[in-house]
């Protein structure tokens, strides 16, 4: 984070923009994870509404595909009282030419409160952040971040468990395209956590162990002893050339069954971001395992996180434009 990020807001998370985990401190992260607490139990309640963010308005730009980042980011805007648009790319004048930065330009004309934005190149949104004058979230960019996810995640881990430190996750699958995987090393460092990635030697970054990481490529060997077991998606879309013989045999080394399971703790948890491929990363009973399964609080835990995450860069917002108006009297 640049210190053009940074605000004087009250808070422990005082940046501008929630652009990465990269950079951030413990206290930061476990400020917008107390607050994502409180966020739980009103959603699980009968009145779901707040009124925090009336008269704001949150654009959703999303220049790839979403259904779970998207509708949660919605869903948790609108729950929070904020007028929200959704910008489909697809019928958008960036179809017809329209550059990043005009694009940016003509958002920060309309003066919206904050950009939500999910981009399939790494950096975009910084780039797109540092052109407007609202709070921007990083809803993944490329290979690069998906900072929300990794909030989400660990939230879910810190209710079931209570705490991150101390504990060994397995980050297994597609690493190299994965902007989940890079998010979630940096915050389970931050937070006292151990990691170990297991791919094959195709979908391992180079290098990856100077992110503080251990590395496998032997499922039954990586899995040994871990508390919490994270899949990842194959991202097909990602791929240029051949980096698995066939999916077949990929699930036969790397997707995660029983039969490897059993080399994890016998209590270890399951993850999986999303959207699931069965039989390919994860086996169908797993993922439904009521016992060992957290994938569907994944999924509710987001809207939570998203809420406080909306709610702390909105007050960060409001602060530095109250410091300006003062200083220009």
């Amino acid at each position: 984070m640049t210190s053009a990020q940074r605000t004087a807001a009250p808070g422990g998370y005082r940046h501008r923009h929630l652009l990465g985990i990269e950079g951030l401190t413990a206290p930061e992260i476990i400020s917008l994870l107390d607050l994502s607490d409180g966020y739980v139990d009103l959603n699980r309640g009968s009145d779901k509404k707040k009124d925090l963010l009336v008269g704001r308005t949150v654009i959703n730009l999303f220049f790839e595909n979403s259904t779970r980042t998207r509708t949660s980011f919605e869903l948790a805007a609108k729950r929070l009282g904020a007028d929200v648009i959704n910008m489909s790319v697809a019928w958008s004048s960036i179809k017809k030419g329209e550059t990043l930065l005009d694009t940016a330009m003509t958002l920060n004309a309309m003066h919206p409160d904050v950009l939500v934005v999910r981009h399939p190149d790494s950096g975009a949104v910084q780039l797109l952040a540092e052109k407007v004058n609202c709070a921007v979230i990083n809803g993944g960019d490329g290979s690069h971040e998906h900072p929300t996810q990794a909030l989400l995640d660990a939230l879910t881990i810190r209710r079931r468990l209570g705490t991150l430190e101390g504990l060994l996750v397995a980050i297994c699958g597609d690493i190299t395209h994965s902007r989940v995987a890079r998010s979630n090393i940096h915050l389970l460092n931050t937070l006292g956590a151990r990691v170990r990635l297991i791919a094959p030697p195709t979908l391992m970054p180079g290098k990856v162990e100077r992110m503080g990481v251990e590395t496998f490529h032997d499922m039954r060997k990586g899995l040994k002893g871990c508390d919490i077991v994270m899949m990842l998606r194959l991202q097909t879309e990602r791929m240029q050339g051949s980096y698995v013989p066939s999916t077949r045999e990929y699930y036969h080394f790397f997707g995660l069954n029983q039969d490897k399971l059993q080399a994890a703790k016998p209590n270890a948890l399951i993850m999986h971001p999303g959207p699931m491929n069965r039989g390919v990363e994860i086996d169908s009973d797993l993922a439904d395992d009521i016992n060992r399964s957290v994938i569907r609080e994944q999924v509710e835990m987001g809207v939570a996180v998203r809420m406080a995450c909306l709610e702390t860069l909105n007050s960060n917002l409001m602060a530095a434009r109250l410091m300006q108006e003062q200083a220009c009297q």
